[in-house]
């Protein structure tokens, strides 16, 4: 554990809590009647005094366990389904909540739950679909307190938890690499190398194929219920389903990509492709369909990279290709004469392609954190947590394909070790092993009455043991 220098920052109003009591934004308080003494923020209140609402989690039991483990310290917990797959992985009957109406009514919903339930504390997997675009919205205008998690800043080994929001509403967004330098006062010797695995994906995608499973098949309790992705559910099962059966196959069409670029001998940029559902990608970027990105990169590629240079597209590993991205990629190409020097490939392992590539351009992907670890100049096109001066270019998009400016690996180098320290919590959601070393973790973290960013400024953050091999 690295030393710190012991200084606090400066708190923002703490959350408040709601229920039965007044609150007051401008104070921060919280004043139950049942209690007499001074009032106290939720941050203060102790586990036996807060009741948290979760609402959609990542797909698997990792919700389920949470609340579970909410539960015996104290706390009382209740969760909102708002399909099949919600209630599937989630027993306890007497605190589950359906939301059978339409999106529309679920705010007014909410706010009946926050003043019956009594809630303190409203917990969320990602921040942005309107479900959760709207708990967010209420938790800033109740004073309560949010807690989201979402998929590792650094990946695969870590998952993400912060209060109040993640990607681009993350606190990150305004903590300087200067505060960052200041907090991180004697930097590790050493600094963890990414893996080249995802540990979980396998169990990833069994989970995600149940839930649309049962959304199909057992949804006839949730007649309101529509899907914030662009595809129907029938197609997103099936697109799930395929790319689990074919795993296999994939694979080693993704081998066969990578090897002929790795034996290629030819000096080329990597493009770090992200979902086009991804709500990183469609809240915090300037595009609103992947194509519109890659036009964009191979326009600027072919009008400014030198002639014999290339550009290699990489896939998301859970890439379904729904919205042809591939088949455009191939077309502008053509169109541009570039065929020849432009590759895809769809998914596998980034390590291998990041090891021989010359810089690295991406939307808002956290992949782009393996190249920055690696010293690779990185363009971002979008809102980032690691888009701050030093770190990610400044240049234009041709500028950065004609002669990239690398980063600083000494900032990098600290501003990863604070991310370790901070809001990346080690293990994972899906796989059994890496889901227990992550609750093992995250329980007391939210309990915790300062947040990962204030407990390392005040010099109390806890020890995380990484994740060694036995547990991936």
């Amino acid at each position: 554990m690295n030393r710190h220098d012991g200084t606090q920052r400066a708190r923002s109003c703490p959350p408040l809590a709601a229920g039965a009591a007044p609150v007051g934004p401008a104070t921060g308080t919280l004043n139950p009647a049942p209690l007499s003494g001074p009032p106290l923020a939720v941050r203060d209140l102790p586990p036996h005094r807060r009741a948290f609402l979760l609402l959609q989690g990542p797909h698997g039991p990792f919700f389920q366990r949470l609340g579970g483990l909410l539960r015996a310290a104290g706390s009382q917990v209740w969760r909102v389904g708002f399909n099949a797959g919600d209630e599937f992985f989630w027993t306890d009957r007497a605190h589950f909540i359906r939301h059978d109406g339409p999106a529309e009514d679920w705010p007014a919903h909410l706010d009946r739950l926050i003043d019956s339930k009594g809630i303190t504390d409203i917990v969320l997997y990602g921040d942005v679909r309107p479900i959760h675009a709207a708990a967010r919205a209420a938790a800033a205008a109740r004073g309560l307190m949010l807690h989201v998690f979402e998929e590792g800043y650094l990946r695969p080994y870590w998952i993400t938890y912060e209060r109040g929001g993640s990607n681009g509403h993350s606190p990150l967004m305004n903590i300087s690499l200067h505060e960052i330098r200041r907090i991180m006062r004697d930097p590790a010797s050493d600094i963890s190398r990414p893996p080249s695995h995802w540990g979980d994906m396998r169990q990833h995608k069994f989970y995600g194929a149940l839930y649309h499973l049962m959304v199909l098949a057992a949804n006839r309790r949730y007649p309101g219920f529509r899907s914030h992705r662009d595809i129907t559910l029938w197609r997103e099962f099936r697109l799930n389903l395929r790319r689990l059966v074919l795993s296999p196959a994939l694979a080693a069409r993704r081998w066969q990509q990578a090897r002929a670029i790795q034996g290629g001998g030819f000096p080329f940029v990597l493009v770090l492709m992200q979902l086009e559902h991804d709500s990183s990608f469609l809240a915090h970027s300037p595009y609103r369909t992947m194509t519109q990105f890659t036009d964009e990169v191979l326009e600027a590629f072919a009008a400014a990279a030198p002639r014999h240079h290339h550009l290699v597209f990489k896939a998301h590993p859970l890439e379904d290709d729904r919205g042809r991205v591939a088949a455009a990629i191939r077309d502008r190409a053509r169109g541009l004469g570039i065929s020849h020097r432009v590759h895809l490939v769809q998914g596998g392992k980034l390590a291998r392609l990041l090891s021989q590539a010359r810089a690295a351009v991406t939307i808002n992907s956290t992949a782009a954190q393996q190249a920055l670890w690696r010293g690779l100049p990185v363009k971002a096109m979008g809102r980032s947590v690691y888009d701050k001066p030093g770190l990610v270019s400044g240049q234009t998009l041709t500028e950065f394909l004609r002669d990239p400016q690398r980063p600083s690996v000494a900032l990098y180098r600290d501003y990863r070790d604070y991310l370790l320290d901070t809001c990346q919590v080690p293990g994972g959601f899906y796989a059994a092993r890496s889901r227990g070393h992550a609750l093992r973790l995250v329980v007391d973290m939210m309990l915790d009455p300062d947040d990962p960013y204030e407990a390392l400024a005040g010099g109390r953050a806890g020890l995380r043991q990484q994740m060694d091999r036995d547990d991936r």
